[in-house]
């Protein structure tokens, strides 16, 4: 009888093994679709957003960066910062536009996370409105590494359209 038992949980745990397996390798195909979806409309993938549902991608091409379903025309960013726990770390501005050295409390919320962990956005603040690009609180420079992308993007567009 107890061989019977083992011999059921052990086909069990490979037919959970095979579905595991098969749900990442049907998830990566579904990424390098869209990723070459992104890529034949003329869209730079710049991150890779890790977020409640899913992976969110930042993208930039000619006129305006993404980021999912928002559009940020790239010649209305007036400026743009970067945050860490809210605060502004990094900032840039264009030109002939009025430069804000605080951030509104309520583009940041505030997070009450437990555990001490740094989080990072990116704040983009355009002619009608401040888009708050949230780059995640992973550990390992992970979502460092994302904002710094992101701002770096804009950063070099708010200085060669000046």
């Amino acid at each position: 009888m107890r061989d019977v038992v083992a011999a059921i949980v052990a086909v069990l745990l490979v037919f959970f093994a095979l579905r595991l397996a098969t749900s990442l390798t049907r998830d990566q195909i579904k990424r390098r679709r869209l990723l070459s979806k992104l890529e034949a409309e003329g869209q730079s993938v710049l991150a890779e957003i890790p977020t409640d549902t899913g992976l969110v991608f930042f993208t930039e091409d000619a006129g305006a960066f993404r980021f999912g379903d928002r559009v940020i025309e790239k010649h209305l960013i007036h400026s743009a910062r970067v945050l860490i726990n809210g605060a502004a770390i990094a900032a840039t501005t264009r030109e002939g536009t009025q430069s804000s050295n605080t951030v509104a409390r309520d583009i940041v919320q505030e997070r009450d996370e437990g555990i001490s962990r740094d989080r990072w956005d990116v704040a983009i603040v355009t002619e009608h409105d401040t888009f708050v690009v949230p780059c995640g609180a992973i550990r390992e420079q992970i979502s460092q590494e994302i904002a710094r992308r992101i701002f770096g993007a804009v950063r070099r567009t708010i200085e060669t359209s000046s």
